[in-house]
C-alpha cells in the first residue's frame, strides 16, 4: 500500500509539472512567433544576389543564420511577453479574453513567469551578442524598446503604436544583419508602415470589443476613438501600398525588368481583406490569429511568397 501511495504521488507530481510546463508554453505566446517571420525577408530578397547554384554552401549558411536569428527573436519576444503579463496582471483580469491567460487567471504562479522571463531574456541576448555583435545590438534595441513600451510608452498616444511598429522594423533589420546583406530602405519603410496599419487596426478592435470598459483595461484607449483610428488607417493604408509598389521597381537588388510588380495585387488583397475583417467582422485584435486562421489571408500570403520567390529566382542576376 505504501508503494502504491508513493507511486500515485509521483504521478501526481509529474502531472502537475507537465501542466505547469504547458501553461508556461502558452504564456510564451507561440502564435505571436509569426511576427518574427519578418526576419526572413532579407533572406528572401537576397536570393537575386546570393542564392546561386554555384554557391550552394553559401545559400545553406544564409538559411541557417536566418533560422538562428528567428529562434533568438522568438526567445527574446517570449521573454518580453512574460514581462508584459506580469506588469499587466490586474488590467488583464478585466479583459474578456486576456483574463484567461495563465498568469492573469492565476493558474501559473508568478514565480514561474518571472523565472521564465529572466531565463529567456538573458539567454537570447547573451547568445545574440556572442554569435554576432551587430545582431546582438539589434536584440538589445528590441528589448529596450519593448521594456520602455511596457513601463512608459504604452501610455503615450500614437507613440505606443509607433513603438510596436519599431519592433517590427528591428525584426526586418535583424534578419539583414544576421546574414550580412544590405536591404533596400524601401523594405524598412514597408515594414514600419505595415506594422502601423496592423497596430491601428488592433487598437480599433480593442475599443469595439471593450466598449465602455476600454480605458479601464488600457488607459491609453481613452485617447483614441474608432473615427480617429479609421482616419489614421486611411493615411497609412495608401502609404503602405505606394511604398511597396515603389519598392518593386526601384530597389537595386530586384530584377531590372520590374517583374516584382506582379506581387502588388497580393499585397492589395491582403490589405483589403484585413480591412474587411476589422470593419465587418470585428476582428483584428490579434493579427497573428488572422494569419493562422483566415484561409483567404493564408492563401494570399502563400501565393505572394511563391510568386516573389519564383520571380527572384528566374530573373536573378
Amino acid at each position: 500500500m505504501q508503494k502504491l501511495t508513493s507511486g500515485g504521488g509521483g504521478q501526481e507530481r509529474k502531472s502537475g509539472q507537465s501542466k505547469l510546463l504547458t501553461l508556461l508554453l502558452v504564456s510564451l505566446r507561440p502564435k505571436q512567433w509569426t511576427k518574427n517571420l519578418l526576419v526572413f525577408l532579407a533572406l528572401l530578397f537576397s536570393i537575386n544576389e546570393s542564392w546561386r547554384p554555384t554557391a550552394g554552401d553559401v545559400a545553406l549558411t544564409f538559411v541557417g543564420q536566418s533560422v538562428l536569428a528567428f529562434l533568438l527573436f522568438c526567445a527574446l519576444s517570449s521573454g518580453i511577453y512574460l514581462v508584459n503579463d506580469l506588469l499587466d496582471l490586474e488590467q488583464d483580469k478585466e479583459h474578456p479574453q486576456k483574463r484567461h491567460r495563465p498568469l492573469a487567471s492565476g493558474e501559473l504562479p508568478i514565480i514561474y513567469g518571472g523565472l521564465g522571463a529572466a531565463l529567456l531574456l538573458s539567454l537570447s541576448l547573451a547568445l545574440g551578442l556572442w554569435w554576432k555583435g551587430a545582431f546582438g545590438l539589434v536584440l538589445l534595441a528590441y528589448a529596450a524598446a519593448m521594456v520602455a513600451y511596457s513601463l512608459l510608452l504604452k501610455h503615450m498616444v500614437i507613440i505606443d503604436v509607433f513603438t510596436l511598429a519599431f519592433g517590427f522594423l528591428l525584426r526586418a533589420l535583424g534578419g539583414a544583419v544576421a546574414i550580412g546583406v544590405p536591404v533596400s530602405p524601401w523594405l524598412y519603410v514597408c515594414a514600419i508602415l505595415g506594422a502601423l496599419f496592423l497596430g491601428f487596426g488592433k487598437r480599433r478592435h480593442e475599443l469595439v470589443l471593450l466598449e465602455g470598459n476600454a480605458s479601464q483595461h488600457r488607459g491609453i484607449l481613452a485617447e483614441y476613438s474608432p473615427r480617429l483610428l479609421d482616419e489614421m488607417m486611411g493615411v497609412v493604408t495608401p502609404a503602405t501600398v505606394i511604398a511597396y509598389s515603389l519598392y518593386t521597381f526601384t530597389a537595386p537588388n530586384l530584377p531590372t525588368n520590374n517583374a516584382m510588380m506582379a506581387t502588388i495585387p497580393f499585397v492589395l488583397y491582403g490589405i483589403f481583406r484585413y480591412l474587411y475583417l476589422v470593419h465587418s467582422k470585428n476582428q483584428g485584435g490579434s493579427p497573428e490569429d488572422i494569419l493562422l486562421s483566415d484561409l483567404p489571408i493564408m492563401i494570399d500570403v502563400f501565393l505572394w511568397i511563391v510568386v516573389a520567390l519564383g520571380i527572384l529566382w528566374l530573373f536573378r542576376g
